[in-house]
């Protein structure tokens, strides 16, 4: 089942096109990478997808709601986690979490439960955030983001400046999440990261999807040993 269906999508600044005609779809339990360069327009097209920009033209539906008439239920379905994002650092773990689930019309408690499990901070959830590791914001962060069951994820590099073992664990995270029926739109700058976590992935330079598939199709495409070398391959 398609839950993101992205047609033609155009994004301007001003006299500037930072996303070109681009058009993709994202299916429900699928974890589906938009990688690409610096200023190529992936973080863009992403915050166009969540709701936080305007759509210059073109179409974005999620679950057959057209994002342009009806953001307000789009973000009832969806959950964002950009690359920047922070949490209050004078609030517990736990304390933070209960405080975004209020803003939800669910199960406050149920919610937090699963927060806290995803997050797996084990004593530290109460503890404030300001004692914590960026790894362990990071697990907190993508437990906020995880923790109503969005129909859609959308993570921008949801590992960043992480080390081997959080990025371990937080990459176990989305395949979970995606293997409960979310789907999933990610961007990374980690190649391998997109090898292993995503099923299909678009390649994106200069506003434009230059290339698009599944990872090993592309790696044989290209006589390629891994996405690294499929990726600059395609956007040099």
């Amino acid at each position: 089942m398609i839950s993101v269906e992205v047609k033609n999508l155009v994004k301007n600044y001003g006299s500037t096109e930072a996303v070109k005609g681009v058009s993709f779809t994202v299916n429900s339990g699928e974890i589906f990478g938009l990688i690409g360069p610096n200023g190529a327009g992936k973080t863009t097209a992403l915050r166009v997808v969540s709701t936080l920009l305007q759509i210059t033209s073109g179409s974005v539906n999620i679950l057959g709601i057209d994002l342009r008439k009806k953001p307000d239920e789009i973000r009832k379905l969806i959950s964002y986690l950009p690359e920047d994002a922070g949490a209050y650092k004078n609030l517990t773990g736990r304390a933070y979490l209960r405080f975004i689930a209020n803003f939800f019309e669910k199960n406050t408690q149920e919610i937090v439960s699963l927060g806290i499990e995803i997050a797996n901070l084990g004593d530290k959830i109460d503890d404030k955030v300001d004692t914590y590791s960026k790894g362990m914001k990071r697990r907190l962060l993508v437990g906020r983001a995880l923790m109503i069951n969005p129909k859609l994820a959308i993570l921008d590099e949801p590992t960043s400046g992480l080390d081997v073992i959080s990025a371990q664990e937080i990459r176990k995270i989305i395949k979970n999440t995606a293997m409960r029926g979310t789907a999933v739109l990610l961007s990374s700058h980690n190649m391998l990261e997109v090898e292993y976590l995503c099923d299909r992935i678009a390649l994106i330079a200069e506003g434009k999807i230059v290339e698009e598939g599944k990872p090993k199709f592309l790696m044989d495409k290209y006589s390629a040993n891994n996405i690294e070398e499929v990726f600059v391959q395609v956007v040099k």
